[in-house]
């Protein structure tokens, strides 16, 4: 059986990662998105089991203690993790799978799946990455500190991964992208 291909896809937040994966995955239906599993409440919109798994802490530390998570992490008070089973059984039908984590998930990634292609996404500056945050109005003064402080810490890691590309125009961003994931097949 052919084995797939598993992808993770980070960044700081706001670089939008989420909005290139929808576009990615439009034009590649093919690609295989992985659905985090997380502790934070659903926002307006969200659907359990499509946009995230939404769990409370006791059954995520369960999945923890069971080793049922591939990664997880700790981010702005909430969990967040990749189930496993789902993850491996995608991969054993040949598919490829694609992960939006944070930087420790992909770190964890790195450690039990080395073969992984590792993709970082970064803003053009800290302002633009700001003035993003800023634009989406989700977060309160102290969180954006908190995001920029982190995304500062989280671009300076950059290096650890295979590929790095600067988002700053969705296109072009999009042609790197699938240049980084087809080039090689």
């Amino acid at each position: 059986m052919q084995s797939g291909k598993l992808i993770v896809l980070t960044g700081p937040s706001g670089v939008g990662k989420g909005t290139l994966l929808r576009s990615l995955l439009k034009r590649h239906p093919e690609l295989y998105l992985s659905v985090s599993v997380t502790t934070r409440a659903p926002r307006k919109g969200e659907i359990n089991g499509k946009h995230y798994y939404f769990i409370d802490r006791h059954q995520f530390e369960q999945l923890v203690a069971a080793g049922d998570l591939l990664e997880w992490a700790e981010f702005a008070g909430n969990y967040y993790g990749t189930l496993r089973r789902q993850v491996e059984t995608h991969l054993q039908h040949g598919e490829w799978v694609v992960l939006e984590i944070e930087l420790e998930g992909a770190r964890q990634i790195r450690q039990t799946f080395p073969q992984a292609l590792q993709l970082f996404i970064l803003p053009p500056s800290v302002d633009t990455l700001e003035t993003r945050i800023r634009q989406r109005g989700q977060d309160s003064e102290e969180a954006i500190a908190r995001r920029l402080n982190r995304a500062v810490d989280e671009i300076a890691a950059a290096d650890e991964f295979d590929i790095k590309i600067v988002n700053d125009e969705l296109e072009k961003t999009l042609e790197n992208i699938e240049a980084a994931l087809f080039a090689t097949v």
